[in-house]
């Protein structure tokens, strides 16, 4: 079976992992890489951790017509705004996490497709908002801002982050879908994945997952290269997605770049 569609991670995966915080965009042997699978009849689909400002960004870019897939698979989008799905994370669990933070002292993250809400300002905060094209709004208690959340975080530092993520999934672990980022661990919706998002972006287009091709590099991407029917890490892609993967680029200049051509062709 023939491949139909590509779903691609932004940062650190179309966009080189040292540039993460940065407004850059793809290098332009990639973009034109993503141009000629288009050409060649394969739809591109970006699914990013970003919020959707910074998503639709990329998205256009590239010349991509949409839909995006965001914020770790919280919501679907089409370019002029309008959201086919979304995942909304039930309130009492999310106050049980942001009270956890509370009492380990530790700031944390209350958002929603189109705003981000932190209790305490960060350089990490700061470079999500770029990343994401938003402005990150700072107060104490974001729980109180009226925002009904796709998600929540609570922030620390690579040396902490395991840590709570394993309480976290102690306590939740069957109710939410915790994620594991170095310096973050976000919590979601159990549904509310890079993984589902994509099944369903491709039941609307009628697409089998047999005909997908998923990159990433990410805990967040682990879902959609399990779910597509050949799922590709980064050669620097964390534990998750290499667990997921159904293979690894090769470690070498512009290898995504030269693997897209190759899926062009």
């Amino acid at each position: 079976m023939g491949v139909k569609l590509v779903a691609l991670d932004i940062d650190g995966t179309l966009i080189d992992p040292a540039h993460y915080g940065h407004d850059h965009t793809p290098a332009p042997r990639v973009s034109a890489a993503v141009a000629a699978l288009r050409d060649s009849g394969i739809a591109v689909v970006l699914a990013s951790g970003r919020m959707f400002p910074g998503t639709a960004k990329i998205a256009r870019h590239l010349g991509l017509p949409g839909p995006v897939i965001c914020q770790q698979g919280c919501s679907v989008h089409l370019l002029d705004g309008t959201m086919t799905h979304e995942f909304p994370i039930a309130r009492a669990p999310a106050l049980e996490i942001i009270d956890y933070a509370r009492q380990i002292e530790r700031a944390y993250e209350w958002f929603n497709p189109l705003r981000y809400i932190v209790s305490q300002r960060s350089q990490a905060t700061d470079h999500y908002g770029v990343v994401s094209g938003i402005t990150p709004e700072y107060r104490p208690d974001p729980e109180n801002s009226g925002v009904v959340p796709t998600g929540v975080g609570v922030i620390s530092s690579r040396t902490e982050a395991n840590g709570i993520h394993r309480a976290l999934v102690s306590h939740h672990g069957e109710a939410l879908h915790i994620l594991d980022f170095p310096e973050v661990t976000v919590a979601v919706a159990p549904e509310a994945n890079k993984g589902h998002a994509l099944s369903l972006v491709c039941a609307d287009l009628g697409i089998d997952r047999h005909e997908v091709v998923a990159i990433g590099d990410s805990v967040n991407d682990a879902a959609m290269l399990a779910w597509a029917g050949l799922g590709v890490a980064m050669p620097h892609s964390d534990a998750y997605a290499l667990d997921a993967a159904d293979t690894v680029l090769e470690e070498r200049d512009e290898a995504l770049a030269v693997f897209l051509e190759r899926l062009a062709r």
